[in-house]
């Protein structure tokens, strides 16, 4: 029984120390467009400010630029106090950045810069061109490092915005090439009509944000930590029965993550698509409190048998924060339907692959002593995360995560008997 103590405690080691390297909702993406007109392919390149930040060893406050809650979203000139940057940044870029066409070197031709400010992220826009293109490829060869030298979980997308001989006309959502430090040369056909290579890509992208949105996990493991006990009124807070059949445990993940995805789905879809909007800060500070709830009502019932109410409600809410993975620029055009299929089929994998993890370790020790001091100091910590989480998301404060979470888990585990 030992060894599945191990593996259990390996298990969350894992997710936890996560949090020492990864920021919820900071998806650390930088973006490649290309339009392919008929006799030549134009470009840009987009990174945040943060992120030409850390490429170039500045410290450019992109703050004066942020633009207001109501204010329409358009690129804006290239500042003027920041030009002493742009042939840094596109020294940079070419170093980062390589196209080809059947093995033959496609030379980037940067022109303009510009900025696309938002409400707290800026985009620093670089415009350019590809030459000697006499004839449109049907595919490009594309080598994209931008980053991965300094943040490994650094993500490169690359989207056709227009290709009309490929029937792409305003596309703004589907990626057709996600680039990672473990994949850096990929083939981008231009010729491809159908949908199915975009499709993949974002369904990767949906298991990324999973993996990086370490909130998202904590509230799922909140859920899944009394999963192997018979349910509980507030008047039995202390009795806690083990569930004796598997079936029985396996009926309350199913139902339990099926109203997350239902409920995360649909405010998924409605902020991707505008209809609903709540400022970042109102989002992610509620989705900081939901696992602080739920980790709560695992050890003294707040609800009656309120699993259902507490995982529809707060799911409502982590929808739009996964609405922000897929970008606050304003994702729109005629591939957005099936952007939001795939991310959300990533993001269903993703929490599957998570509940099978960890479930059947869960069932195998209901019946130990230390599956309730799992279920206690589990739910403390997570409470205490959530915490953490609030104060600094609800009042704006940066504070040295990894120090405060890495103690808090060493105690815990030597608490538990783990270390």
């Amino acid at each position: 029984m030992n060894k599945y103590i191990r593996i259990l405690g390996l298990l969350l080691c894992a997710f936890f120390m996560q949090i020492a390297v990864l920021q919820a909702h900071q998806p650390d993406q930088s973006y490649l467009y290309f339009k392919i007109y008929q006799d030549r392919i134009d470009g840009t390149v987009e990174m945040t400010v943060k992120d030409v930040n850390v490429a170039l060893d500045l410290s450019i406050d992109p703050s004066p630029y942020f633009k207001g809650k109501n204010d329409e979203i358009n690129l804006a000139p290239y500042p003027e106090e920041w030009e002493m940057y742009s042939a840094k940044l596109k020294t940079y870029l070419l170093s980062k950045i390589a196209i080809k066409n059947e093995g033959k070197k496609l030379d980037i031709q940067f022109k303009e810069l510009e900025i696309l400010p938002l409400t707290k992220t800026l985009y620093i826009v670089y415009h350019f061109n590809l030459q000697p293109i006499d004839e449109i490829p049907e595919s490009l060869d594309i080598e994209y490092n931008v980053l991965f030298d300094k943040v490994d979980f650094h993500r490169g997308l690359t989207i056709i915005a227009h290709n009309w001989k490929a029937g792409i006309i305003n596309n703004e959502s589907m990626s057709s090439l996600i680039f990672s430090p473990s994949e850096t040369t990929q083939t981008l056909s231009l010729t491809d009509s159908s949908m199915w290579s975009g499709f993949k890509a974002l369904i990767k992208l949906g298991m990324w944000h999973i993996y990086i949105g370490i909130d998202h996990i904590f509230f799922l493991l909140a859920l899944l930590l009394p999963a192997v006990i018979l349910r509980r009124r507030r008047d039995e807070r202390l009795n806690i029965q083990p569930a004796e059949k598997f079936s029985t445990s396996l009926w309350y993940i199913l139902k339990i993550v099926t109203l997350f995805t239902i409920a995360h789905s649909i405010t998924l879809s409605l902020a991707a698509l505008g209809i609903i909007h709540l400022e970042s800060r109102i989002v992610e500070s509620i989705i900081a409190l939901s696992i602080g709830l739920a980790a709560l009502h695992n050890i003294f019932p707040i609800v009656n048998k309120g699993e259902s109410v507490i995982t529809f409600l707060f799911g409502l809410f982590h929808g739009m924060g996964f609405a922000s993975v897929l970008g606050e620029k304003g994702i729109e055009g005629e591939y957005l339907a099936a952007s939001l299929l795939g991310f959300n089929i990533g993001v269903e994998i993703g929490q599957l692959l998570i509940v099978c993890a960890i479930f059947p370790i869960l069932f195998i020790l209901r019946k130990r002593p230390i599956y309730k001091k799992i279920l206690f100091y589990g739910s403390i910590f997570l409470i205490v995360a959530s915490l953490y989480w609030f104060v600094e998301r609800f009042f704006d404060i940066n504070f040295l995560l990894d120090d405060y979470i890495g103690k808090a888990i060493n105690k815990i585990f030597k608490v538990i008997g783990l270390k």
